[in-house]
């Protein structure tokens, strides 16, 4: 049975109140905060295994939150919303967020992404930790890529791409085989394929002179060139 810790930041008390008592039946320990500050001053308190994060709150929104909190650690961070404008999505992506639930969610999906970002944040090692390719150099127990001896600041999610890809030796993989991988569930959570189009876009940007690396295979996905 879990026993990792998690941070509720929803300022919505009947929302609150239903997500911690259905965390605490599966097993989670429940840590909670209602706005934006108390949700920073908590989590540096005593740091969560994973935080729940809604979007709109007092004092600092989610975006900020999280922003904040990427800047200090890599804590697995899900945010919440009931916005549903893609700029919305990409931003929180942008910012460092490893997954998005807009609402109204069922709870049983919502526990199945927590269980799943639990899950490959705990992995440990993946079975190759150094990669390099010309002038790319990953290493993926440290999350850290270089290009031409220079970091690339990727986000949590453009890591995670890269690292998929560097495993999969040369082989393409589908738009499909990378949502379950990266996000942990498959196709039929429906999350529209491109999503993964749009992070792959960003990964080659951050990735300069070394982005033909990651070559489009028409009609499948992606592969990474080694």
């Amino acid at each position: 049975m879990p026993n990792e810790t998690i941070l509720v930041v929803e300022d919505e008390k009947n929302l609150l109140k239903v997500l911690r008592y259905n965390l605490e039946e599966a097993g989670y320990r429940v840590l909670t905060a209602a706005d934006g500050d108390s949700a920073l001053a908590q989590f540096y308190k005593e740091p969560p295994a994973l935080v729940l994060l809604d979007i709109m709150l007092p004092k600092q929104d989610g975006f900020e939150v999280c922003k904040a909190l990427r800047s200090r650690s890599k804590v697995p961070i899900l945010m919440l919303t009931a916005r549903k404008e893609e700029i919305d999505r990409v931003l929180g992506f942008e910012l460092g967020a490893d997954d998005y639930v807009t609402k109204p969610f069922s709870v049983r999906e919502l526990l199945g992404r927590v269980k799943a970002i639990l899950r490959r944040s705990s992995a440990g090692g993946c079975g190759r930790s150094a990669f390099r390719a010309g002038g790319l150099e990953a290493d993926l127990e440290r999350y850290e890529v270089r290009v031409k001896g220079k970091p690339a600041a990727l986000s949590p999610k453009e890591f995670s791409f890269l690292k998929e890809l560097i495993l999969a030796e040369g082989r393409a993989l589908t738009r499909d085989q990378l949502l379950e991988k990266v996000w942990g569930y498959d196709k039929s959570m429906e999350i529209d394929t491109n999503t993964v189009d749009q992070h792959i876009a960003r990964l080659r940007d951050k990735l300069g002179p070394e982005a033909g690396r990651i070559v489009t295979v028409k009609n499948v996905g992606y592969r990474l060139k080694t």
